[in-house]
């Protein structure tokens, strides 16, 4: 439960605007719970003006009702650089209003931003000075993603719809209108993709269209298509932002990055950049030459080398993302850091061209680093942790940072000076000084072929030498994925610290941020060398943490992290048949992996992981199927399934649980009608923690 205190200091920090530190001399008399995870006020979004003297950031706060999270606001608040005090930064958008997706104006004294405040997604402008925010679109569709030209007198901006509409927003609203009044309500398909991730595809796609922006007191009456015959998604669904579209400097048009695959779409990688003249003329493919993925296009301010990121291999959503350069002139391209294994994040370009700022996930972290264009050269600029967004302008930098023991701060530094770091916001330490977090510590052991393999343990809150504490084993999902030292609010280790648990999670063979073999390694062996991984990894760190009771565990996965747990269901014995595990926790994981080859969505994944279709080499669907293993089941296990994964979708979370019951082993099934692949909302966020915790509890002792 959050404590009086802590609720004191949001609403405290929601109410006076300001951000409320803690006590020096207030000792930390609890753990970390989900309801501190998810009333903690959250940083997001640093951006600079031009010269890099103002800061604007986002912050999103949760009401509480009766230490229960409720209503979610996010609001901008605005910092001037220039002044050395310790005083907060002041908000700059209305109390009552959330919005999202701030950008400066070419001349540093206009903040346009997303919100829905007039009850649809609209693009709004306020004065940096403050006052009150005017409406510059008022179109009959939500407005999806921005980006201002640089001189700042048009608009580029995406909204769902159907081709036939073309600009005309209205002619799309009229038909979504007349679908929902139909008394039928089927839906008729011809080809893939059905369904993405949450959402059944109705005939709509994202599109950029660019608009003149009106004086004060006008709002955009018309908008210019581009991209005219592209049959693709921009920005990509379901993830993709503005991120995947820029402004060529002279504003002549856009470039973006989108997948024109016709009927191959759900198995097809094949992102290119296009350039889309503003004006609405014909599209020109820049990467027609590379089958794989093209991402994030970003200009050198004069407009002659275009940066962007590039796979190699058709296909394959995991493989490295290198830098590029593409010089505009003659079209030649050129990769930036050949020799950098490490796959690279969104690109910020330095004011002269010279530099690139980028984060990539290395060995349990995520730094943010400097690459030098000419030569290409890598420095790691900003370490411990993980640094997720970042802007540079006028010599200065802001990013944000996570870790293991807080969510996101807010920083800035001088571009020249990274490690002069000041903090903007608070850490979730000071934001709840009675809450102590457990300590962690990465790790490593010889695993797979006698490699090295790492991890991160996590001490319980109310650790104490000499005593022994039952162990959250937690496996993560991708397979390409990581848990290092980062914060999440989803899976985050302080809840199971904060319960008096440790925490052991280990970067198997697969893992990201270890070199692209490393990553590589676990496709067409899902079951092999990442399970001897586990095994080898938990009986390394029991060795190395005697406070670890190897009697008192139980294993938690989500997505292939289920999957897992599936499979060592039926694979982790000891030479007696005995698990080392009291209980598994199974969330949206696969139970039958040649039905996932044909249920799930993106069949790219499924197929690059088993090195087919499963009509084609139906032997790799079954080598590590843990379906066929079900019969030497016997350990506990709480099933969670989304109705709306349709990544993983819902026959494997009933299948499993079908199975435990039939086996007769005590078993659990939390279903989620109203949850995708996540648990995104608030209260369903406290009612899965609060039953995995007591799942925990049941088995453990605990």
């Amino acid at each position: 439960m959050t404590s009086p205190r802590s609720s004191l200091v949001f609403a405290m920090a929601g109410l006076l605007g300001v951000l409320v530190l803690p006590s020096a001399t207030q000792a930390a008399t609890r753990g970390f719970d989900v309801r501190d995870l998810q009333a903690l006020e959250r940083a997001s979004s640093p951006l600079l003006s031009p010269d890099g003297a103002q800061l604007v950031l986002a912050r999103r706060q949760v009401a509480l009702d009766d230490g229960m999270p409720g209503k979610a606001t996010t609001g901008l608040w605005i910092r001037d650089l220039r002044t050395r005090d310790l005083a907060p930064p002041r908000r700059l958008t209305p109390a009552d209003w959330s919005v999202s997706a701030p950008a400066f104006s070419a001349d540093g004294r206009t903040v346009y931003f997303l919100s829905a405040q007039s009850g649809s997604n609209q693009l709004y402008a306020m004065p940096v000075a403050g006052g009150t925010p005017r409406q510059v679109t008022g179109f009959a569709l939500d407005v999806g993603s921005y980006r201002l030209s640089p001189d700042g007198r048009r608009v580029a901006f995406s909204a769902d719809t159907f081709a036939e509409c073309a600009a005309d927003f209205a002619c799309t609203r009229e038909r979504l209108d007349r679908r929902a009044a139909d008394k039928a309500s089927g839906m008729l398909y011809d080809s893939l993709f059905v369904r993405h991730w949450d959402t059944w595809k109705d005939g709509r796609r994202s599109r950029l269209f660019v608009a003149t922006l009106p004086a004060a007191g006008a709002r955009v009456a018309t908008a210019v298509a581009l991209g005219a015959g592209l049959d693709g998604d921009i920005p990509s669904k379901p993830f993709g932002g503005k991120e995947d579209y820029a402004w060529v400097p002279d504003g002549s048009g856009v470039v973006a990055s989108v997948r024109v695959a016709g009927r191959s779409e759900p198995w097809s990688t094949n992102f290119d950049l296009y350039h889309l003249p503003a004006d609405g003329g014909a599209p020109v493919n820049l990467t027609a030459a590379n089958p794989a993925w093209d991402a994030g296009p970003v200009f050198s301010a004069d407009g002659r080398t275009l940066f962007y990121r590039a796979m190699k291999r058709a296909g394959f959503e995991a493989d490295r993302f290198a830098l590029m350069a593409r010089d505009m002139a003659t079209g030649a391209t050129r990769q930036i850091a050949p020799g950098w294994d490490r796959s690279a994040d969104d690109i910020a370009v330095a004011a002269d061209g010279r530099t690139l700022y980028v984060a990539a996930q290395d060995t349990g972290e995520h730094p943010l680093f400097a690459v030098d264009v000419a030569s290409g050269q890598v420095r790691k600029l900003v370490a411990g942790g993980t640094v997720s967004e970042y802007a540079v302008a006028g010599g200065t930098l802001a990013f944000t940072r996570n870790s293991l023991h807080s969510g996101n701060q807010v920083f800035t530094a001088p571009a020249s000076d990274p490690q002069a770091q000041r903090a903007i916001t608070p850490s979730a330490g000071e934001l709840l000084p009675e809450v102590a977090f457990g300590a962690f510590e990465q790790f490593s052991f010889p695993g797979w072929n006698g490699e090295t393999v790492h991890g991160y343990v996590v001490k319980p809150w109310n650790y104490e030498e000499g005593k022994r504490y039952p162990v959250a084993f937690l496996i993560h999902g991708g397979p390409q994925g990581s848990f290092g030292n980062s914060w999440s609010y989803r899976w985050n280790p302080q809840t199971y610290a904060g319960q008096g648990y440790a925490v052991v999670m280990i970067d198997f063979h697969g893992s990201t941020g270890y070199g692209q073999a490393f990553t590589d390694s676990i496709s067409g062996d899902w079951g092999g060398k990442p399970l001897l991984d586990l095994q080898k990894g938990w009986a390394a760190v029991q060795q190395k943490y005697p406070f670890l009771d190897g009697e008192r565990a139980c294993a938690l996965g989500a997505s292939y992290g289920g999957y897992m747990v599936n499979w060592i269901a039926g694979n982790w014995f000891d030479a007696d048949g005995n698990s080392p595990w009291k209980c598994l926790v199974n969330h949206d994981g696969v139970f039958d992996t040649r039905s996932m080859g044909y249920v799930t969505e993106e069949l790219w994944f499924t197929e690059w992981e088993n090195g087919g279709t499963p009509y084609q080499v139906p032997e790799n669907y079954e080598k590590f199927n843990p379906a066929n293993h079900v019969a030497r089941w016997k350990v506990p296990m709480l099933v969670v399934q989304g109705e709306k994964d349709y990544r993983v979708p819902v026959d494997q979370g009933l299948s499993t649980f079908t199975a435990l019951q039939r086996r007769g082993i005590d078993s659990q099934l939390l279903y989620f009608p109203d949850e995708n692949h996540w648990v995104l909302k608030p209260a369903n966020s406290v009612l899965w923690h609060d039953t995995v915790n007591a799942w925990l509890k049941k088995h453990t002792g605990q």
